[in-house]
């Protein structure tokens, strides 16, 4: 059975934008290779983080959303943890008002999308 997840994860600024592409697309194949479906990407860019992370007080920001069988999480997270341009990484399951919720979000930022 497939669920719903999305994973956000902060990759170090000290990457170009050519590596941090690269980072996203790294764990985006990964995701497909074990047989997820990517819903929904977003890159929400440099930001500035709450708390200092590794002395570093930004981070690039990254959103997935897919629908994959619950054994491809542990493989995913594995990943983060093993690639050291991840500064923090979270992944979790969306229930049915989460779901709908992320659906209207995606459903509005495409409208903004055509309209520009």
């Amino acid at each position: 059975m497939l669920n719903h997840y999305e994973t956000v994860f902060i990759l170090t600024p000290v990457l170009s934008d050519v590596q941090m592409k690269e980072a996203v697309e790294k764990f985006k194949a990964l995701l497909t290779e074990s047989g997820a479906t990517i819903t929904n990407e977003e890159n929400w860019g440099l930001r500035k983080l709450a708390y200092p992370i590794q002395k570093k007080s930004t981070g690039f920001y990254s959103l997935l959303q897919f629908d994959a069988e619950p054994s491809v999480i542990a493989n995913l997270e594995t990943n983060y943890r093993r690639d050291e341009r991840v500064l923090r990484f979270l992944t979790f399951r969306l229930d049915k008002y989460a779901y709908e919720y992320a659906e209207k979000r995606k459903s509005v930022k495409s409208k903004e999308v055509k309209e520009n």
